[in-house]
């Protein structure tokens, strides 16, 4: 269990943070990047769940992302053997899809680009799933110079499929998904 007896520590107030186990580093490195974007999205959630209220499948399925962000915040804050106990596993990124395909399967077949937009609920959908590919490019950007668990990107990017795909579920809800419409034909 976490115990939080305090926010404020004063530790961070010459720009550097901890990590998981102690170290202590500036907070401009990739790592802590990667770990403000996840925070980031895990936000950008929390605003797409007030949106819903009466979808209480889509409110259970933005909870477990959301508690999974965590988990790779978890996985990102202690690097090396030190945090083994805290990698993500494969079976979110399984449930992800599972989810993405029960979804896809009642939605009509994708015929154009989808603009970010729609209903209320779905455009902020779409705000999640980019602040969410931001924080999978920083976690890759830190894979190329520190070995990080492999299933974090792989997450990131399942995580943010899931988005797409629950904005135009929620978009077909409310009969508003907003096509591109190319140059040429506007």
């Amino acid at each position: 269990m976490v115990r939080i007896d305090r926010v404020t520590t004063r530790g961070g107030d010459a720009g550097e943070t901890s990590l998981g186990d102690g170290t202590r580093v500036a907070k401009d490195t990739l790592r802590i990047e990667a770990l403000g974007a996840v925070d980031e999205a895990n936000a950008a959630l929390g605003v797409l769940r007030a949106q819903l209220p009466g979808d209480a499948e889509a409110d259970a399925m933005l909870g477990r992302i959301q508690n999974d962000l965590f988990d790779v915040g978890a996985d990102l804050c202690v690097p090396g053997e030190a945090g083994d106990r805290l990698r993500l596993t494969e079976a979110p990124v399984l449930r992800l899809e599972g989810e993405i395909g029960a979804m896809t399967a009642v939605l009509p077949a994708l015929t154009s680009f989808i603009l970010p937009g729609g209903a209320p609920a779905a455009a902020q959908a779409h705000v999640a799933r980019t602040v969410l590919r931001r924080a999978e490019r920083r976690v890759v950007a830190l894979a190329r110079t520190e070995a990080l668990n492999p299933v974090l990107v792989r997450y990131l990017n399942r995580a943010s499929d899931h988005l797409f795909v629950l904005a135009r579920r929620l978009n077909a809800a409310a009969g508003t998904d907003v096509l591109w419409v190319p140059g040429a034909g506007r």
